[in-house]
């Protein structure tokens, strides 16, 4: 998949940093506060996705740290390392990927805390198995999700929690970006509250919050169809642009 770039159902794929020629679509009609969404999104990208100041500050990074994964931590490298139980070799690949990325994707205190739940023996075994299994498990989305969910907060904890939602969230993300995404919870909720989004939102991760989140996911790239998101960078970067003060107008 290294060479590969996700994509959604609009079977159009595309080069992680290029410009792409695509034929017109007709936007969605939507109400006021998705337009509105859109359109600050446009205005400051007037090429959309396709905008080359989209792709340097936004897009460029995530994908390069999707293609990091993909070549340290292949399925079939992970599961030869699960099967010579190389379960802390497994989460110093997965840790290292994010965060070699050119910005981090979760905070410092969620590296420190995750360093520590897997630095003994147990705790590197949970997370090498679970991770495993969320991202090649072969029961539902929904199943997979809940169990890893259970594995982090099963994690050794010394001083810091753990189970937080950017680090439930953000291997997914990083491996499987035409699946998961990353979720913020500060970013996220404004950016659902501009939307006009009803998150419902939890602060404890689980599959039926991570469901919403999911549909929210589902909403934005149906409205936004004709601009042909390629995948959930494209997505988690445009509730970026709209709930982070990186942003703000």
């Amino acid at each position: 998949m290294s060479e590969r770039q996700p994509r959604f159902d609009d079977g159009v794929a595309s080069k992680p940093s290029g410009l792409v020629r695509r034929l017109p679509l007709r936007p969605r009609r939507t109400l006021p506060p998705a337009r509105a969404c859109r359109r600050k999104f446009l205005q400051l990208f007037p090429n959309g996705f396709c905008d080359a100041d989209y792709i340097e500050l936004e897009r460029e990074y995530k994908w390069e740290t999707h293609l990091n994964w993909e070549e340290t931590l292949p399925r079939t490298q992970f599961r030869r390392l699960l099967r010579d139980k190389q379960f802390a070799e497994i989460a110093a690949r997965a840790m290292r990927v994010e965060q070699r990325s050119r910005y981090s994707m979760i905070f410092s205190f969620e590296k420190m805390a995750l360093r520590d739940a897997v630095s003994s023996a147990r705790g590197a075994r949970l997370f090498a198995e679970g991770l495993y299994d969320l991202l090649h498990g072969r029961a539902a989305l929904s199943r997979r999700f809940e169990r890893w969910t259970a594995t982090v907060a099963e994690l050794p904890r010394k001083q810091t929690r753990v189970l937080t939602w950017p680090l439930v969230t953000v291997f997914g993300f990083i491996a499987q970006p035409d699946v998961h995404i990353l979720l913020k919870p500060k970013v996220t909720r404004a950016a659902a509250l501009l939307y006009d989004f009803d998150l419902r939102y939890q602060s404890r991760p689980s599959w039926e919050a991570y469901r919403r989140f999911l549909q929210f996911a589902a909403t934005i790239r149906r409205d936004l169809s004709d601009l042909r998101p390629r995948d959930m960078i494209d997505i988690q970067s445009f509730m970026w642009i709209q709930g982070s003060d990186e942003y703000s107008d």
